[in-house]
């Protein structure tokens, strides 16, 4: 079938702003996007300039927008990206600086890679706890499996807006050292990350999930670091305030409570109060806000409530 592909194309030295070119080629039933574009570069556009490697999903080097998501080009066969978009459209990933074409600079992935120390600082062999070490392949929660292609940095919502974002790559990494039974400074590694761009800063709107080709599961990789956080005790931040306060607020009245909420998580600091009280204001013209908005009497059958936490906390190890 003769198949259409509309290509991003951008050479700085010539041209101020990225645009987007046509391209025809017959291809068969099983053809990859990357088989393609080698054969558009071989036979068609000797300039086209995109990366690739091991055309097995193995590196990474052809992660790359198809179609409006991060996919690998060696893993998206056409046909049934035909089928589902009607087209064939491809562009470089977002949120890295794009230097021609399909290409963009990986400087800046690969330095938040480096800020969570992706090596590991191992304890005394006499002190490494051989049970875990056993059961540490499950603990690593498949994030052992990154291939490093950038895709969920490029699909990341928070890192758009904030390029101080650790990103959910090197965030996924660092769970895998917190979790590793080997590792001797896991307090350091937990406390470095409750900073500003760290694990709180995340949105959880699960982009990174979506569009991982190896299933790492960054978004839930980043879930287990605030866990383990706050089990540490680390719970000054906004966010691990959040989750604290709103279990608080669940073991107490067995319900939300959205007039106290906002006070747990910022305090009774002047300054803070005063900045959230046009949003006070608002939820209490909407109905979110009981008066006195302090008090609110905790559902019946609480003790019901109240047992599934005293429960849970004997459970916990």
């Amino acid at each position: 079938m003769r198949v259409t592909f509309h290509i991003q194309k951008y050479n700085p030295e010539k041209d101020s702003r990225p645009y987007e070119e046509p391209y025809r080629l017959d291809v068969g039933r099983g053809t990859t996007v990357l088989e393609a574009l080698i054969r558009l570069k071989n036979e068609v556009d000797g300039t086209l300039t995109f990366r690739y490697a091991c055309r097995s999903a193995i590196c990474g080097s052809c992660a790359m927008e198809i179609n409006g998501t991060e996919k690998l080009a060696c893993m998206t066969q056409i046909r049934p990206e035909l089928e589902r978009h009607g087209e064939i459209r491809i562009g470089p990933l977002d949120n890295l600086p794009l230097i021609k074409d399909l290409v963009v600079e990986m400087d800046r992935f690969w330095e938040k890679i480096r800020s969570i120390q992706p090596w590991i600082e191992p304890l005394p062999q006499e002190r490494v706890d051989p049970i875990r070490m056993r059961d540490a392949y499950k603990a690593f929660n498949n994030v052992e499996a990154c291939i490093l292609c950038g895709a969920c940095v490029a699909a990341c919502t928070v890192y758009e807006v904030d390029k101080g974002f650790t990103g959910p790559a090197a965030l996924a990494k660092a769970y895998r050292f917190v979790a590793d039974p080997r590792e001797s400074i896991v307090p350091d590694r937990l406390k470095r990350l409750q900073e500003d761009g760290g694990i709180w800063d995340c949105t959880r709107c699960n982009y990174c999930v979506e569009v991982c080709p190896k299933d790492v599961k960054p978004m839930e990789a980043i879930v287990l670091l605030r866990r383990a956080s706050i089990q540490s005790g680390l719970t000054e931040t906004m966010g691990s305030r959040h989750i604290t306060s709103f279990v608080d607020i669940i073991r107490h009245e067995g319900r939300l409570n959205e007039g106290r909420m906002p006070l747990k998580v910022i305090g009774f600091r002047v300054r803070n109060l005063l900045r959230i009280l046009p949003l006070g204001i608002r939820m209490f013209l909407k109905g979110k806000v009981p008066f006195p908005f302090t008090f609110k009497p905790a559902i019946p059958g609480i003790r019901h409530v109240r047992a599934i936490f005293r429960a849970r906390e004997k459970t916990k190890p």
